[in-house]
Order: structure tokens, then sequence, then C-alpha cells
């Protein structure tokens, strides 16, 4: 393995520790990144990337004084931001060319808080068009393609992240989830992807689809590169020990989370969870069913009557003039348009309906996550992240589950939407490959507010899991030299 290759496969803490003391140069780090940014370009990973400012900063760093120990936890480390999470100085188009002109001029407060850290910018990533959809794949800039099969989707809504991230070029990518962007991705590609409780992180200079549902989160190779995101952004412990899983006790929500799981997904989450008890935890049996019902019946009448005056406020952030009608005429997504035309006349969510979802549906699913968490002394829920695997590029609106077609914003987001529905922090973790040679995920959902238990819980899964798979691509550019 050449140098190059052994500095892309660095997790970012260990990237950070050796660039603090002086072991690697964050010049050296970055030109390393840089380079297999260059050699992915195919695989649709950035929307935007500007070397020399990047160059520049690594160069500043390693011609100054070291940081003192633990005062800069992300020193020197390059971020990868999704499209729709302002980055001043950078273009924010949120996948849509109708916003190629925008470019902020304030970093949104995940972004400053990540540079506070001693963060430097790689780019920005590309994703599905204004975040709506589950695929990655966008229409008006090209797709993100998997890692593991360039023909196939990346998931979505940071397909981008999923990309760059399982092709080495980047150790972490900041993204969005709103009903799954952060996670199904990382489920498709072979990552982990983590979800924190609503407003643990902060929101402003995000380009929004619901305020009640959104949050940023973080994907990368490793939990622990989690756990140091969570402690740059949103002051978490520096480090977390594993939780050992004996006596934990994992729910198995069997109704609705478990049902119609493609039969490679679920023969590969069954082998998972039986590592899970060998190691010791508990499965216990639950209905969570309620939650399922009212995800189904509630969501989207919230993200749709939220998201034009959400998208509104952001625009009077930036001083731009707001026009939905114009806005929804330049969507290029044959399965993202549709949506859109559903915020105008007879299809409009009424307030009425609206006000219905969100002060007695949502609490209904709150009450039920609790009371679920609490009769069974939970530390987490356990299930299949997605119910299907990557779907080849093209199969935007429809692809096929269990032998039938289905919707795919439906299914991919299946098992992730409730948790994103109920604000709760959420973790999916790699289980390995399906028996079609594709990657899964295992989903981790925690009660409200216990995201730093449930990121030890996952530390400790994953080392009852086996290594996340590499993509072949990886093996190929570490066989050129």
């Amino acid at each position: 393995m050449n140098r190059m290759h052994a500095l892309t496969d660095l997790s970012a803490r260990d990237a950070a520790e050796q660039m603090a003391v002086g072991e690697l140069r964050a010049t050296d780090y970055a030109q390393a990144l840089l380079a297999r940014a260059e050699a992915i370009a195919p695989f649709g990973a950035l929307r935007h990337l500007d070397p020399a400012p990047l160059l520049s900063a690594a160069a500043a760093l390693d011609a100054g004084p070291k940081a003192a120990a633990g005062k800069l936890p992300l020193y020197g480390v390059p971020l990868a931001f999704k499209d729709n999470i302002d980055v001043a100085g950078m273009p924010t188009t949120a996948g849509s060319p109708w916003m190629a002109d925008h470019m902020p001029r304030m970093h949104a407060g995940v972004t400053q808080r990540l540079l506070d850290a001693g963060a430097l910018v790689l780019g920005k990533t590309n994703l599905h068009e204004w975040s709506q959809g589950v695929t990655g794949h966008n229409h008006g800039f090209g797709p993100s393609r998997n890692p593991f099969d360039a023909a196939r989707i990346t998931g979505g809504s940071s397909g981008g992240n999923a990309a760059l991230l399982g092709l080495r070029a980047g150790p972490v990518a900041i993204g969005t989830d709103t009903g799954g962007s952060v996670r199904v991705p990382a489920a498709l590609c072979a990552l982990v992807g983590f979800r924190p409780t609503v407003q643990r992180w902060p929101h402003d200079g995000l380009v929004p689809i619901s305020p009640t549902f959104d949050t940023a989160g973080v994907m990368a190779r490793c939990v622990d590169d989690c756990v140091l995101v969570d402690h740059a952004v949103a002051g978490g412990p520096l480090r977390l020990s594993p939780t050992p899983l004996a006596g934990v006790r994992l729910g198995v929500p069997e109704a609705y989370f478990w049902e119609e799981v493609d039969p490679p997904v679920a023969e590969l989450t069954r082998a998972s969870v039986e590592r899970l008890r060998a190691a010791g935890a508990v499965l216990v049996p639950c209905d969570l069913a309620e939650a399922g019902a009212l995800f189904q019946e509630g969501s989207m009448s919230i993200s749709l009557h939220e998201i034009l005056p959400a998208l509104a406020a952001y625009f009077a952030r930036h001083g731009r003039p707001f026009d939905a009608r114009a806005l929804t005429d330049a969507v290029v997504s044959p399965d993202v348009r549709p949506l859109f035309e559903r915020l105008f006349g007879d299809t409009a969510i009424t307030p009425e309906a609206y006000t219905h979802a969100l002060h007695t549906l949502r609490p209904r699913m709150q009450a039920a996550y609790r009371d679920c968490f609490a009769r069974h002394g939970l530390a987490a829920l356990v299930f299949p992240t997605s119910p299907l695997t990557a779907a080849r590029l093209g199969e935007d609106v429809q692809v096929t589950l269990c032998g039938r077609p289905v919707s795919a914003f439906s299914a991919y987001i299946r098992n992730t939407g409730p948790a994103g529905m109920a604000g709760l922090p959420a973790v999916s973790l790699p289980m390995g490959l399906t028996s079609n040679g594709l990657p899964a995920g295992l989903e981790l959902t925690g009660a409200e507010g216990t995201d730093t238990a449930l990121l030890a819980l996952a530390l400790g899964v994953e080392k009852a899991l086996p290594t996340a798979p590499v993509a072949p691509f990886v093996h190929k550019l570490a066989k050129r030299g």
C-alpha cells in the first residue's frame, strides 16, 4: 500500500491527532484527499471543489504553532458538506440548477462549529434535487453513483457524501436528515450515518424541508468519527467507550419495521441480530406498528405544509427574492417535480390537516416511542435501515421490493422516516454485503435526547458486526499506486 492510499484510509480522529502533533503535514493529507477526489470524479460525489483555499489553509496550519492537546479536535481535517449546508464563499445549490448563482456570505451554524474545532473545507457534495428524494439521482447535475456498483444509486438525499466516503476521498461528510437522508445512503454504501435528536445540532443555514423534522447529521466510516463530530458540534464527550452488549436490551419491532423486507436484506439482518445476541444482547420483541401507521398518515402533511414557508425564510436570510412557482417550474427531477406541484391549489395541505398532524399525530407517535422504551427497558430499537439494497440508476419513481413494484420514495424511507418524524436520534451501521453483493445497514433508534448513550451503544454494536466492506474500486486505486 503506497503512502497516498494509506492517508486516505485514516479516520478523522487519527488524522487530526497526527496533524496536531506534527506527525502528518496537513498539506500532505489535503493533497491525498484531493488526488482521490479527482480519481473518483466519474462517481458524481462532488458539486464544488476548490483546491487552492484548502491547500492554503493546510499550509498555514503546517507553518503555524501546533494547537494545545484537545483544543481543536478536528485539527486540519478536510470535511465535505452536502450542498444544502451553507459554507461561506462556496455555492449552495440545494441540488437545483436554479440555485447555481447562490453564494452564501455566512456559514451555517454547524459549519461554523466544525471550523471552530479546527476542520477545513474539502468541498460541497452532490444531493438529490432540493433534498426531496431517496435515490441520490440528481437530474440537473448528474447522479451520485454507488461505490460498490457505479450503475446503482447511492441512496439519498445525501448521496454525494456516500460516494465520497465510500471511495475514500474524505473521512467525514456532513449531511442533513429529514426522513432518512443520512441513514439511507449510509446503509446502501456500507457507511455509518448518525442523525442526532432534533435541535441538538444548530439548524440555521440549512436549506430546509421541514423544520419539525430536519437536522444536520454526520456520515463516516466508523462510529468513533461520529462521536468526534458530535463533540465538536454539540459538546458531547470527546471520547466514548463502547457499551458492552451483555445484558443490553434491544427492541425488535417486528410489525411494520421488519415486514416486507427484501430477502437478501432480511437474511443479512437476521444474521447480524444473531451476532448481537451471541455478544450478550437481550432481544426484546416489541410493538411499534402504531408509530409506523402514524408516520404514514401524518408525515407528508407536516413536511409539505412547512417547506414553502421554511424556504422563504431561508431565502430571506440571504436577501434573495422567493418565488415558489418559479422554483417549482425549474425542478427537473421526475420524482421531485410532483412533490412541489402538490404544494399549490386543491392538492395543497390544508392548515387543518397540518395542525392535526403536528399537534395530534406527532405527539401520539412520540408517546408510542416513549412508552415502548419505558415498558420494555430498552437501550435502543434495532431493525434494517432500508428494506432493500441499492436500486439501479433510473429507478427513481418505482422499485421492486419482495417481487412487486412499489414507490421508491416510500420503500427507502419506510423504516427511517418514523424516527425523523418523532425527532429521535438514530444510527445506521454497516452489516456487510448481502447475497446479491450489495451493502445493507442496521439501524439503532434511541429515545429522545439519548444521543451520547446511543453512540456508545453503536460503538459496542460495531464491534460485534463484521468489518465494513471496502468498495472494489478502492482496491483498484490502491493497485494503480
